[in-house]
């Protein structure tokens, strides 16, 4: 695990900032454009309110942003780390020796899981023009609330979708399946290095994944250091304090056996 100093971290905030503001500028053109399409075009969409307008135009915006964000984040973690460009390597090799052996629709399942988000991004689009068409056969609800309802109906199902996926994730962790895997490694609290203990490791779908989980043990460690230090610092200040004490103790004594013997 690599400590990142506070220039290091300031590289790293920028780096990602950059990429979700211009993800954000390209997710916001993209939404301006299909919503000025859809406006000249559908007529339930021109009878939206301009809130509702800014809503669908600035969503699109955050959406690119968060995903910019994350993978500028993710693609500086790994060109800013030479250990991480050798796993890389590695792991890319150990997939495509892996892939060889196995059937296409195992390779399309651990695609499905690799690209889960787009995936689960791309069924809400589907799901919300599927559920306005169903919506939009009822003639008593006017434009806007057929929309707002086919997006309530899309939201639905996509998080039942993104449930299942937590789900499923969950079972192969618990199960030590999948991308979870349990490893025996040298305890490193043996001063010998000759104990072995279990530990659960999770293989990243994609470098940088579990960045998360290094940046918090980074700081527990930090948090750690700064304990130790203030430990350290007051028993050093105890000690001092006693050995003080005790020369002020030794002194009155010596004191008080001059004056008993004068």
């Amino acid at each position: 695990m690599k400590v990142l100093t506070k220039e290091e971290e300031q590289a790293h905030y920028n780096a990602t900032i950059k990429g979700g503001i211009m993800g954000g500028v390209v997710g916001l053109a993209i939404g301006g454009v299909g919503l000025a399409f859809a406006n000249k075009r559908y007529a339930a969409v021109r009878s939206l309110t301009t809130p509702f307008k800014a809503f669908l135009v600035s969503s699109s915006g955050t959406f690119a942003a968060v995903i910019a964000a994350d993978r500028a984040s993710v693609a500086y973690d790994v060109s800013s780390n030479p250990r991480k460009q050798q796993e890389l390597e590695r792991e890319r090799a150990r997939e495509a020796a892996l892939t060889a052996g196995k059937t296409t629709l195992q390779r399309a399942r651990e695609w499905a899981e690799e690209n889960r988000y787009p995936i689960i991004f791309a069924f809400w689009l589907l799901s919300l023009g599927g559920s306005f068409a169903i919506v939009n056969r009822n003639p008593y609800l006017s434009s806007t609330q057929k929309l707002v309802q086919a997006r309530v109906y899309a939201q639905g199902s996509t998080l039942a979708v993104l449930l299942a996926s937590f789900a499923v994730e969950a079972n192969d962790a618990n199960k030590g399946k999948g991308r979870w895997e349990t490893i025996k490694v040298i305890d490193p609290n043996d001063p010998e290095h000759k104990h072995l203990i279990e530990k659960r490791i999770h293989h990243e779908r994609y470098p940088g994944e579990d960045q998360w989980r290094e940046m918090v043990e980074a700081e527990e460690a930090r948090m750690k250091a700064r304990k130790e230090a203030a430990k350290g610092r007051v028993e050093a200040a105890e000690k001092q304090e006693k050995h003080a004490d005790e020369k002020q103790a030794s002194a009155n004594a010596k004191d008080g056996d001059s004056k008993a013997s004068h």
